[in-house]
């Protein structure tokens, strides 16, 4: 056991200085953006895509980088001076457990880090106790804001995690920030009528089935985060066409 302990610490610090060094290379980039990274189980991916689409339509430069397999630390430095060049003013990119497993994310400034769930279930329990510690890393990295199911069977083992300026919830419990109302699924489409404060308003996607109105919600409460109006939320998330995209995306 000392010897894997050992062995995963000189891991952990090669990959430390291994970002360090590809920052410095490329510039620091990210100083002059602001990173929203979405973590989970399921569903990063198109909720990436909608919090794309929802500063798209508020007007927003922003690069994504969406993907369910790992990211490497090379391609998401390089990435990130991509959309600097491009006059990005945000980034989206998923942080899939492998990537934190290996720091591939240090020492970047979060400006969000947001959950969409968390199910282990095919996972035995060594490996799910290391699974949520993976993504509990990247709520250790002080975001400004954390965005939480409240849905999730798991909430409660992330409630410790707050964002220095301010904790967003989603989810169907009266509790939730963004308040999932109601919701009907449709053959090719599905919409969910959502809360923020007194305020209802109707999202709607092309992508069909019960999981995508709580990825809709989570997207909303990215959006109502960075301040975005539910005007442009719901453009954003009904401008999101899977089968026109292409990634990564500046």
């Amino acid at each position: 056991m000392e010897k894997s302990v050992k062995g995963k610490s000189a891991k952990t610090k090669t990959g430390k200085l291994k970002a360090k060094v590809l920052s410095t290379y490329y510039g620091h980039p990210i100083k002059d953006m602001k990173l929203i990274c979405i973590a989970g189980t399921a569903g990063t991916v198109e909720v990436a895509n909608y919090v794309h689409e929802i500063l798209k339509a508020a007007g927003q430069p922003v690069a994504i980088l969406a993907s369910v397999s790992p990211i490497k630390v090379h391609a998401l430095h390089k990435f990130l001076s991509t959309a600097w060049k491009a006059g990005a003013n945000y980034v989206v990119v998923t942080a899939p457990a492998k990537s934190l497993e290996k720091d591939v994310f240090i020492d970047l400034p979060i400006h969000i880090a947001a959950m969409t769930n968390f199910v282990p279930a095919s996972l035995d329990a060594e490996s799910s106790t290391e699974y949520a510690g993976s993504e509990t890393a990247l709520f250790n990295m002080n975001p400004d804001y954390v965005i939480l199911n409240r849905d999730d069977a798991n909430y409660q083992d992330f409630t410790e995690f707050a964002g220095r300026e301010g904790t967003v919830t989603y989810g169907s419990d009266r509790f939730s920030n963004i308040q999932i109302v109601k919701s009907k699924l449709y053959p090719k489409g599905t919409e969910a009528e959502l809360a923020i404060g007194n305020t209802n308003f109707t999202v709607a996607t092309f992508l069909t089935g019960e999981p995508f109105v709580s990825y809709m919600a989570a997207a909303a409460a990215i959006g109502d985060a960075l301040h975005v109006t539910p005007e442009k939320i719901a453009e954003g998330i009904a401008n999101y066409d899977p089968d026109h995209v292409t990634a990564p995306e500046v």
